[in-house]
């Protein structure tokens, strides 16, 4: 079983910068990828980015290419999500989550506001 828990949410104005953090429980963690996605209301959950088992491979959605940055650091067991330039649209929950042996985990999420 993975237990993944974020933090780093918060209000912050356009154009500026977060930083989440999402901490997952296990020795297995550097064995699996790990996404972010987010919910914004009304609309439905999108994956933001993902990266490898190992990091050397991450993917972005078109809207925070350029902007955003997955990471993660297996010594510590967690993956981060560098935010950049953020834009009011930007607004949502956001979520990390895996696949592991066939089930997927999710986080409870943390909520990101971006005020104009």
């Amino acid at each position: 079983q993975v237990q993944l828990v974020e933090s780093g949410g918060g209000l912050v104005q356009a154009g500026g910068s977060l930083r989440l953090s999402c901490a997952a429980s296990g020795r297995t963690f550097r064995s699996y990828a790990m996404t972010w996605c987010r919910q914004a209301p009304g609309k439905e959950r999108e994956l933001v980015a993902a990266i490898s088992s190992t990091g050397g491979s991450r993917n972005y959605a078109d809207s925070v290419k350029g902007r955003f940055t997955i990471s993660r650091d297996n010594a510590k067991n967690t993956v981060y999500l560098e935010m950049n330039s953020l834009k009011p649209e930007d607004t949502a929950a956001y979520y990390c989550n895996t696949l592991y042996r066939s089930t997927r985990y999710w986080g409870p999420g943390t909520q990101v506001t971006v005020s104009s």
